[in-house]
This record gives structure tokens, sequence and C-alpha cells, in this order.
């Protein structure tokens, strides 16, 4: 049965606004409506557009993905960093004094194994269901065949280069993960279309995946109009309080008096986390992809590679290839050199590809900004000003994945109701 079958906006008494309408910030929505509250959608853009985080993401619901960027030793890698601009992970030295503070914290985050261990704790609440939670969304909006539950595969060129993850696969083991090991024989059998390099596979089958984020998020989105929330069309910039309660948000069209607020606005979500009381360091990875239309080769199974720390994966539009991170802030203009990378890899990967030019109108690029914490974390708790005010973004590399739990987390405390998953880890509070 359908939220807009369920439940009635028209009766609810407690009326709060999300702030946001991607992933998180619809999910959050729908599960406020299932709770009977009355909602109130504050998003700009057109949701699940190309300018939404969601839409170009690696598709992943990766259960697994509990393990934090940063590992024990990762300041060994800053000079490299710093000196290829075109790296994995890249920062431009014109937003490095900027940065500087947000990159300290990321390394200290990822110091000692413990610290990652607990961290991956705690994203393993988020995220261990997050396949079927998503199912659920998913048929609830009419588009169930967007989400598939068909495993996840990272494939490596050696033994030697899997045990290099040794810290990673350890940490995620002990959260409960469990995988499987498909030798050079299997993986030739199971991933014919793979570069013959990769010689072990490594095959998640908890994990499941997105054909189609935007389009995903864009039905999420309108589930929740038709289940009976308005929409405005504007930019959320703060708040009103009166005696510790939230008055109204208050957005470039003027105040909307409400109850409650969530702040759902990804890697824009800074400033209104600070009108709120909670200044947090939030900052943007950026990140990359590129989509080749008509391609004939590529995967069976959604494939991270470790070589060229990128996901390749088909999407209803073609084949995807998505990564990269690349620390620039907000503001700075794309390189698409970085997505002409992805595509040079994509080509490595499955040779019968071809060697197409990147520029060819059958290859499409993108950028998006991925809202990041430097522990790894996201925030969701109330806000320091007021309980009225829930903070709920930050999930960085997780964010489509974790949106399902942190919806419901975030419509409980709208609701005032008991959060189903402790909350302590993600506390705004911890930067304080």
């Amino acid at each position: 049965m359908t939220v807009a079958r369920s439940f009635s906006a028209g009766g609810a008494v407690r009326h709060v606004v999300v702030i946001g309408a991607g992933a998180v910030g619809s999910a959050t929505a729908i599960e406020a409506l299932r709770a009977g509250l009355r909602v109130t959608v504050v998003e700009p853009g057109e949701p699940g557009g190309p300018h939404a985080t969601s839409y170009g993401n690696a598709g992943w619901l990766s259960s697994h993905s509990v393990v934090p960027p940063a590992l024990p030793g990762a300041w060994r890698k800053v000079p490299g960093w710093l000196a290829d601009p075109l790296g994995p992970l890249a920062l431009r030295w014109r937003y490095l004094p900027r940065a500087l503070p947000w990159l300290l914290r990321y390394l200290a985050s990822g110091w000692t194994e413990a610290r990652v261990q607990r961290t991956a704790n705690a994203l393993r609440t988020l995220l261990a269901d997050a396949p079927a939670l998503h199912a659920r969304l998913a048929a609830e909006a009419g588009v169930a065949r967007l989400i598939e539950q068909r495993g996840l595969l990272h494939a490596y060129r050696s033994r030697e280069e899997f045990e290099s993850d040794a810290i990673a696969w350890r940490v995620r083991g002990r959260t409960g993960v469990q995988w499987e090991e498909w030798q050079e024989p299997q993986l030739r059998q199971r991933e014919p279309d793979l570069d013959a390099r990769y010689t072990l596979g490594i095959f998640v089958p908890e994990a499941g995946h997105c054909r189609d984020p935007g389009a995903y998020v864009a039905a999420l989105a309108q589930h929740v109009r038709e289940a009976g929330a308005q929409r405005m069309a504007t930019r959320a910039t703060g708040f009103r309080f009166e005696d510790g309660r939230l008055r109204a948000v208050q957005t470039e069209a003027g105040e909307i008096a409400c109850d409650a607020a969530a702040i759902c606005a990804g890697a824009r979500s800074g400033p209104l986390a600070a009108a709120a009381g909670s200044p947090v360091p939030l900052e943007s990875e950026r990140g990359y992809h590129v989509v080749v239309e008509g391609a004939a080769v590529g995967p069976r199974t959604p494939t991270m590679v470790a070589d060229g720390k990128l996901i390749a994966h088909w999407m209803n539009g073609g084949l995807r290839a998505a990564g990269q991170v690349e620390i620039g802030g907000l503001d700075a203009a794309p390189d698409w050199r970085r997505a002409e990378i992805l595509h040079r890899h994509l080509q490595s990967m499955f040779p019968a590809l071809g060697d197409g030019a990147a520029d060819s109108t059958s290859v499409k690029h993108w950028l998006g900004h991925r809202p990041s914490l430097p522990d790894g974390l996201p925030c969701i708790g109330a806000s320091k000003a007021s309980k009225d005010v829930v903070l709920a973004f930050g999930h960085g590399h997780v964010g489509l994945c974790g949106s399902a739990r942190t919806g419901r987390l975030a419509a409980q405390l709208l609701a005032g109701t008991t959060p189903e998953t402790p909350l302590a880890p993600f506390d705004p509070g911890r930067f304080s």
C-alpha cells in the first residue's frame, strides 16, 4: 500500500518543512507523511535533475560501504594528492588553505584501525538493509524496476593487490559483511568482457544497485507530492526561533510557518546548519562520471576496480563510470580532464569498447558534489538552537545508499518519537 493511499496530509496537525528534495530529503518527506505529519518541501531545482548529487552517482546500494575514505597511513599520500591534479584524489592548490582544517580532521579520523572500526560499526546501522528499503520506496513510487539486488563486484589484478586492502575487508567482516572470492576462471566466466589483467573478484551478494538514480529521486519526489505534500520552488535561507522553538523557515520567497524542519540540502547544508546553531565542517568531494551511450560491452555485475578507483555500471542511459575525488569547493569550474580519465580507465577495463574519442557525441560527462564530513559519518540529529530543526546530511560516498534509513530516522525526530537506530555517532554536536 502506498503512502498516498495510507496517509493524508490534510488532517495532519504538526507541520514540518523538509529542505531539499534529493535522495535524503525525498525519503524524509515520504516517511514524515507516513508518520501522519503535514509536509512542505523546499527545493529550488527540479528533483533528480543534473544539478543534483544523486543524478550522476555510481548507483551502488553498497550496504558494505562502511569503511571511511581515510585509513591508517593516508597522511603519506598527501604529497601525491597535491602533486597530481588528475589523480583519484586531488586537491586544488588555491583551495588548500580553506580545505586544510577539514583535511587534517579527515586524516585523523582514520589514524588507527580502531577508529575506522567505530566508524564502520556506525555506518553499518544505516546501510545494512539499504537494498530492501530502497526496493520498498521504489515500489511505492511506481519505479520498482530501477532497484536491483544482484550483488556488487570488486576486481583486483592479483592476490597481493587484494591484500593491500586487508584493513578495509577486515573491518567490513567485523560488521557482518560476507563475500565470495571468484578465482580467475570463475571471474573470466562471470565477467567475460573484463580485461585479463584482473585475476581475482570479491563479490558481495547482499548489495544492490539503482539503474537510474536521477529518475529514481525524481520519482520519489513526485510520489511525495502525490501523497499530499506541498512543494515550494525556492531556496531556504534561515530560521526564525522564539524561546528555543522553531516558528518559521525563511526562504527567498518569504517565511513558511512550521513546527519543525529538516535540513537535507546536501553539500549546501552548511550555512543552514550554522543558522540553526550547529556549524559543521562540511566539504564537497567533487565527483565525476562518464556515460558511454550505446556501448555493446561492459560488466555483467556492477564492478569497482582497485587500480582505477572507479565503478562501472550499466544505467538505463548507457555504460557509466563514476569516481574521482576532487577537493576544490562548490564554485570552481569543472576539470573535464578528470572525466576523460574515467573514460580511458573504462576503455582499459573493457578493451572491446574500442578507442572512441572522449569528446564523442555518445560520451557524456558530469560533475557533482558529495556532501562530506571529515570523519566519514553524516550528521543526523537535532540542531543546537532547537530540537525542532533536524540535521540530515553529510553522507559522502553513501548518500543514495544511506538515504532510505536516514529518511526514517529524520522523520522520527520530526515526529518526536524515539529513533529506531542509536544516533550518538551521528550527533551534529560532535564537532563542537
